[in-house]
């Protein structure tokens, strides 16, 4: 996350402004002496945290300067949904956003999504579950599907889970026990090789299936 924050701190202190276009990855590799993985993840981040924004075929630019507030009436909005209702919400939608990833998913994509289920893995055979790997990959999947609506769609879910203090509760008795750990990363290994493939209709399958589980694990257990 280091690269994270220092990238955050030049735009807030103004070296990138509000509208400015930030340099090209290989530049910002230069700038922090680091390999483009990352570049990426923080990149990724900072998109997912509403900072930047991305054009296709044109680059990144700084969306705001500051991390939202967490007093902000939006934030009390994401507190108010429960997470049924985000599951719920998450079982309709995200079948629909990985066919247009596995139609639209670019060779970058592709790279960027095999770099997060390769952090997922080192992750699992090291005993942990990091949610915002998992968020990463879901969100990388959105962006994958280059609809701008289906983008912000998935941030404002992740941004609904990260105020729900249910979903802790949730994950200590389902995908941090090892047993679920290891099928969780199984079960995203699956989606990334069906985008992959440009495979339609079993990324959907897989994606139904997954959140199905996802469900089953949550409530039903």
């Amino acid at each position: 996350m280091q690269i994270y924050y220092q990238i955050l701190s030049e735009i807030q202190s103004g070296s990138f402004k509000i509208g400015d276009k930030l340099p090209a990855e290989r530049e910002l590799c230069e700038q922090f002496g680091v390999s483009r993985v990352p570049i990426r993840q923080a990149l990724s981040a900072l998109e997912l945290n509403g900072i930047i924004y991305s054009r296709q075929g044109e680059g990144i630019f700084v969306k705001r300067n500051q991390l939202k507030n967490n007093h902000s009436e939006s934030a009390i909005f994401f507190k108010s949904i429960s997470p049924e209702d985000i599951v719920e919400a998450r079982m309709t939608i995200e079948p629909l956003i990985i066919k247009f990833a596995a139609q639209r998913a670019t060779d970058e994509d592709i790279e960027e999504l095999r770099s997060t289920i390769q952090e997922m893995e080192q992750e699992t055979m090291d005993g942990v579950y990091v949610p915002e790997t998992d968020h990463k990959l879901h969100f990388g999947i959105a962006k994958a599907s280059h609809n701008d609506l289906f983008i912000n769609i998935m941030a404002a879910i992740s941004h609904a889970m990260k105020q729900q203090e249910m979903w802790e509760f949730l994950r200590d008795r389902t995908v941090t026990r090892p047993d679920y750990r290891d099928i969780n990363f199984k079960e995203h290994q699956l989606l990334i090789n069906a985008i992959e493939n440009h495979n339609e209709k079993e990324a959907v399958d897989l994606m139904t299936n997954h959140m199905n589980n996802l469900y089953a694990r949550y409530w039903k257990e």
